[in-house]
């Protein structure tokens, strides 16, 4: 490989992940402001609106919700908003799938799925990385599992797929790193590896006490 395109190459991975990131920000700065900023000018006075108003109106919108659902009574309103709005055909098909995806990154939620661990394939000597996603039996279906296993999704390098799998507690050891590091590790193959200089020791203790279950 040549020295211009070894450097050009080498330019494109240092910038590309900072544009593309910065690309994000914006489209989705652009369609808030697209979406509120519309209803707000015909809302609003002439000389009342300014460019980036739609935005901060999301912006408070998300921080009242986010105080708001701490409440009781509206955590309870919105499950039954939110039962009456599963019952329609089309949504009850997607909603949930979406919902889930974004209850993992709920702060609300003591979350298994931040556990990494490896585990031990059966009949190999090869170990995996696996994200444990659930360990209340309860929670699992019918006959899946038994009482002394744990739920672990098993994703595939590049995110082109995964498996999800009842695994024995005996089978998984708990890594000392967390979900971010883990799926950039994942993502690339091991390509990017682990800096452990700057790591921290702060990843969650996995129970592995079977007697005890998440409620």
């Amino acid at each position: 490989m040549g020295v211009i395109t070894k450097n050009i190459l080498i330019g494109l991975i240092t910038i590309l992940p900072i544009t593309l990131t910065l690309y994000v920000l914006y489209w989705l700065a652009v369609s808030t402001e697209g979406l509120l900023g519309g209803f707000l000018v015909r809302m609003l006075p002439a000389d009342m609106y300014r460019p980036g108003l739609g935005v901060l109106v999301a912006l408070t919108l998300c921080f009242l919700v986010g105080m708001l659902m701490h409440i009781y009574v509206v955590q309870r309103l919105f499950s039954l908003g939110e039962g009456l709005f599963l019952r329609l055909p089309l949504i009850r098909s997607v909603y949930p799938t979406i919902r889930d995806f974004f209850e993992y990154f709920s702060p609300m939620k003591k979350k298994d799925f931040e556990k990494v661990v490896a585990v031990t394939l059966p009949n190999f000597d090869l170990e995996v990385v696996g994200l444990i996603t659930q360990t209340n039996l309860d929670r699992m279906p019918e006959g899946f599992g038994h009482e002394d296993c744990v739920l672990v999704y098993l994703p595939m390098s590049y995110m082109i797929g995964g498996y999800t799998a009842v695994v024995p507690r005996e089978r998984i050891r708990e890594l000392d790193i967390t979900m971010d590091e883990a799926m950039r590790f994942i993502l690339t193959a091991g390509v990017a590896g682990i800096d452990r200089r700057d790591h921290e020791h702060s990843v969650p203790t996995l129970d592995t006490d079977p007697t005890k279950r998440n409620p």
